[in-house]
């Protein structure tokens, strides 16, 4: 896995690596990466470096000091550099280096007293000066700054590289501040920030490369870890020569409704599809009937107490008292259970426990955390997810699977596994469904061994086989969710 980290514990480790060391020598060190990073991009798009035409947005703090380092790396490889200062200073340092390199200095900003007309005049020579650039850096916000920005337009078909994240990103949650660059490539330094991986930090951030600046041996433990998908093929249960259906696990499936019978086939579906051993379904007649022709392999149950290795109960059952029923049976009875959509809004403070894993949307995460008396509301929760997801998985003690974009998976002890396989496709009617029964299906396989931390790398690998299923899915154009189903368990591996 990837080790993420956040702006504060990077900025500790930084302080720790400077003691007894030059501070211009660790930036040279970060510029030095975030040059070798922009020469490739400029080769790659424009097929060299030579005579490429370079702007930099430059802040009065460190990260402007990393830009103008990194431009004065690109000015002796033959690149025409123009610096475009936003404040009334810059890095004195990294300054020098940058007009040492022949490169041009634009003032494009102001101090906070300058006179609103003296303001703009300088953010229209800015612009002019970006009228023809092949590149723009952002080097204005780093880590240890926040809060709204104000910066020249830039030209809509040029690449944005930033120096060590988005300006007005927030590395340790991924809130974004009012007029944030989005970047097509972002070159962070030490290791990667939580901020670019979760909320609209990670919508901002583009293609993300870290660079090595010796960090490693006074990070400590990450905020969280990404799932690569090495991680996730080898999390991925495989049958033997050995193994019978039982073996393989059984999965009950409480899904459907009278409104909502589609639900139940998805989930059914995406089970069989995952190899589990034998699916049991629990379903209303309508939606029974949907799932014997859709799936015959699966055995009717005549209720919840049903032998079982593991549940996975929500999709499709809307208000039905008898699924409703079922689904507090299953809760009472301290089962492994994936807990999805209407299923849980039955889950009260106090019945969760450490064999459940809950798959919440920002919306229905809002209304778990309510009912433990957390106020919170939904904006709030996208500001900051994975705060809000620990809050959850303490509150009710379980495994939180939090959907979006980003995958945030969680323990009740705060360790934290997120999935970046989501690609934008699944965002379509029935795609939870499919996920509550790829899930539900490793959950029986997997016996609910191991305790919370393995179902926790158990739910992010279900999320990362979600996404390869929709890749599978797409190859020929756009799907709907019946044939995400059809190819689950389907990928890269």
């Amino acid at each position: 896995m990837i080790n993420a980290y956040t702006g504060t514990q990077i900025r500790a480790a930084e302080a720790g690596l400077l003691q007894g060391q030059d501070g211009a020598s660790l930036m040279r060190r970060a510029a030095h990466g975030l040059a070798h990073h922009i020469m490739a991009l400029l080769r790659a798009r424009y097929g060299g470096v030579y005579g490429a035409h370079v702007a930099a947005l430059i802040g009065t703090g460190n990260n402007g000091g990393d830009g103008l380092y990194a431009m004065a790396r690109l000015a002796g490889r033959g690149v025409a550099c123009t610096a475009i200062l936003l404040g009334g200073h810059a890095h004195p340092e990294g300054l020098e280096a940058f007009t040492r390199s022949g490169g041009r200095v634009v003032s494009g900003g102001g101090t906070p007293d300058s006179s609103a007309r003296a303001q703009a005049r300088r953010f229209r020579e800015a612009s002019e000066a970006l009228a023809d650039v092949d590149l723009v850096i952002d080097a204005v916000l780093g880590t240890g700054a926040r809060g709204a920005i104000a910066l020249p337009e830039i030209p809509a078909d040029v690449p944005v590289v930033a120096c060590d994240l988005p300006s007005g990103v927030d590395a340790d949650t991924g809130a974004a501040s009012d007029g944030v660059l989005a970047a097509d490539l972002t070159v962070t330094f030490g290791a990667l920030k939580t901020g670019l991986c979760v909320g609209a930090g990670r919508r901002l951030a583009g293609n993300i490369e870290v660079v090595d600046i010796g960090l490693e041996d006074l990070l400590g433990q990450p905020d969280l870890r990404v799932l690569t998908s090495t991680d996730a093929e080898a999390a991925t249960p495989r049958p033997t020569s050995q193994d019978h259906k039982y073996s393989r696990g059984v999965l009950g499936l409480i899904a459907g409704s009278p409104c909502y019978p589609g639900a139940a086939v998805l989930a059914a579906t995406a089970a069989v599809n995952t190899s589990v051993g034998m699916l049991r379904t629990l379903a209303p007649e309508r939606a029974a009937e949907l799932i014997t022709q859709a799936v015959p392999e699966a055995v009717p149950a005549d209720g919840a107490d049903v032998r079982v290795d593991a549940w996975a109960m929500g999709p499709g059952i809307d208000d039905d008292p008898a699924q409703l029923a079922a689904v507090e049976q299953v809760l009472g009875a301290g089962l492994p259970a994936i807990v999805d959509a209407s299923a849980l809004r039955t889950l009260q403070p106090g019945q969760g426990h450490a064999r459940l894993i809950l798959t919440p949307h920002v919306g229905e995460l809002e209304d778990l955390l309510v009912r433990v008396g957390v106020r919170v509301t939904a904006a709030d929760i996208s500001e900051d997810p994975v705060r809000w997801a620990r809050w959850a998985a303490v509150g009710y003690s379980s495994v939180v699977l939090l959907k979006g974009h980003t995958t945030i998976c969680v323990a009740p002890d705060g360790y934290t596994i997120i999935n970046l396989n989501g690609p934008a496709p699944l965002a379509t009617a029935g795609s939870g469904d499919v996920l509550t029964g790829m899930l539900g299906a490793m959950l029986a396989t997997s016996h609910a061994g191991g305790g919370t931390r393995a179902l926790v790398e158990l739910a992010a690998t279900a999320a990362y086989r979600h996404g390869d299923a929709a890749r599978v899915a797409g190859q020929h154009g756009g799907f709907g969710a019946g044939q995400l189903a059809r190819v689950a368990g389907q990928g890269s591996f």
